[in-house]
Order: structure tokens, then sequence, then C-alpha cells
């Protein structure tokens, strides 16, 4: 694009042009990445600038041995574990380039001492234990017939038979939901995986048993709650009235912990991610095919379901089982 200038004036009005579109710029490439990666990445970056203050080293830009110093402080005299590392390399490397500055994390020192970490350290996530479907049942089992109750059993059983993420699955909306001869249609808007708002659709079939179908919990817990639009899964206070207010990602793994330590289970081990990791696990132990799980779940990355696979597959065709112990 050609701009012509004959004046003053002219010159002034496309500054202010260029200017906006200055900013809009920066709009969108403040939308590139979801608020929360941009919430974590502001954390681990002020974590590397208190330390680079404390210990006078100088932040931006960072010397390799800097961040080798910073990698190192992180792992012997604050215990992180090699998963809070990565992300704060992560985000050293980010703030650079936004800055317009080569990256010290591709130096080849900082990614050998990183190797060493990951070698020394170990690199395995301790995460939660999937709820499965005899967890799912017994969760279930003890749910009362009120308010509370019948969102709790509709949270619980869509969100497991609909492999959601926490962010989904409180994310609905009544119009986003339709219910069909088969069962229950899920138009998932967006996810961690589709920023772009492209959307899937997750069907979720009756269940065989009743007290466990998810189709039916749902029509139930709108009947009850008589919500007709808007957010999906709301609030209900201590005195057993439902809020306006959309329940929280947060809220989903209090739900699920609360009710796994009244089934009996301890609550520790579970958490919101149990509802969708218990799915992938389920459909392993029932010999559901890897394509079928991926369908549901929205996974991208065919290792991270061979993970959910591999635990689910550990006493299908079992050697050990088979040998007349």
């Amino acid at each position: 694009m050609v701009i012509i200038v004959r004046d003053n004036n002219e010159l002034a009005i496309v500054g202010q042009v260029l200017a906006q579109m200055a900013e809009q710029a920066h709009g969108y490439l403040e939308q590139a990445k979801a608020p929360k990666t941009i919430k974590a990445y502001r954390s681990d970056w002020n974590d590397f600038t208190s330390w680079c203050n404390t210990f006078g080293r100088e932040a931006i830009p960072a010397s390799p041995e800097t961040v080798v110093l910073y990698m190192t402080y992180l792992i012997e005299e604050q215990g992180r574990k090699t998963s809070t590392v990565q992300r704060r390399i992560s985000a050293i490397s980010q703030a650079h380039q936004a800055a317009g500055f080569e990256t010290p994390t591709r130096n080849s020192k900082v990614r050998s001492v990183w190797a060493g970490i990951r070698r020394s350290k170990g690199i395995a996530q301790q995460g939660k234990a999937p709820a499965v479907i005899d967890d799912i049942r017994a969760m279930v089992a003890l749910l009362t017939d009120t308010l509370i109750g019948h969102r709790d059993r509709a949270l619980l059983l869509v969100g497991f038979a609909g492999a959601f993420r926490r962010s989904e699955l409180v994310g609905l909306n009544v119009e986003d939901i339709e219910f069909t001869r088969d069962g229950l249609v899920v138009h998932l808007r967006r996810s961690k995986t589709d920023q772009e708002g492209q959307g899937r659709k997750i069907g979720i079939p009756y269940g065989s048993r009743i007290e466990t179908c998810p189709v039916r919990a749902l029509e139930e817990w709108l009947r009850v709650s008589g919500i007709e639009s808007g957010a999906l899964f709301r609030s209900v206070n201590r005195h057993a009235q439902l809020q306006k207010g959309r329940l929280s990602d947060k809220a989903v793994a209090l739900v699920v912990k609360k009710r796994a330590e009244v089934a009996g289970l301890d609550p520790a081990r579970y958490a919101g991610h149990s509802l969708r990791a218990g799915l992938a696990t389920s459909a392993a132990m029932a010999g559901v095919s890897e394509r079928s799980i991926m369908d549901q779940t929205g996974h991208k990355s065919v290792g991270m379901v061979r993970r959910y696979i591999r635990d689910g597959n550990l006493f299908r065709d079992n050697a050990a089982a088979s040998v007349g112990l």
C-alpha cells in the first residue's frame, strides 16, 4: 500500500491511522494465546525477574549462564518439578522473542543442562487418578434427590461421557445442547486445542443403566432447575437456591473430590481432569479403538491418548494372568 502525503495535516492523520493499526495488531498478538497461557507465562516471568533482581543478574536480555543458574536454583534450592522448570524456560523464551531478543534457552549449554536435569530428576508427571466407570457409579449412587444432587449427577455423568475438560464443561450453555433420539449432541464452541473457535460436535449416547445415564441425568437437571437458557451448570447456595453465575472450573474439581470422598475413595487422588481421563481409560479397558477414543476426547496427539490406553490395558491380555498363578 502506497500513501501519498501532501501536507502536515495529512501526515498527522496517517500517523493516527498507523498508531491505531499498531494497537489493533497488538490486540491480535495477545489473542494468539489463551488467557490462561498468558497468565501462566506472566507469573513464571515475574518469578524469573524477581530471582534476577535478588542475585544481581540481568533478566532481559538474559545470558545463557543466568538461565543455567536459575534452572539449577529451581531444582536444587526450591525442589521444583521438572515440569515447572520446563514451563519457566518456555516463559523466558517467549519474553525474549516478544522483546525482539535472541532467546538464551536455545544456547547449547542451557540445552545440555536441561537434558541433564531431566535425566537426573525424571520427567514423569504425577497426575490425578482417572475416575473409571466403577468410580463414577460409586459416586452417583450416593447422590440425593436434591437440587445440588441432580446438578452433580449431571455434571459427573456428562463430564465423564463427553470426556470434557473442566473449562469446556462449565463453558456449556443450554443453547449448545441438542436432545435427539440417539442421545445428546453437544456443540463445543471452543476448547483448549481449538482457540480459533472452529468448534466440533460430541455425541453422548443414552446409558444402559437409568441411574448412570448422562442424557437422562441432564434432562432431569434442566427440569428441576428450571434453566432454559444461558449457563448449563450453575452454583447452588447453601439454602438450595440456584444462582445465576456459571460454575467455575475449580468448582468441578471440588465436586469430583467431594463425591469421591462420600463414595469412600481418596479425594486427594481425584480432580476435575479425572472425568476426562476416566472415560479414556475406561474405554481402553473395554477395548474401544484408539481412533474412537480420540474422536470423543478431541485429542490431537496420539501419544497423549496412548498414555490412557496403556493404563487401561494393564490387565487386558496380561502375561502374568495367563500362567496359572
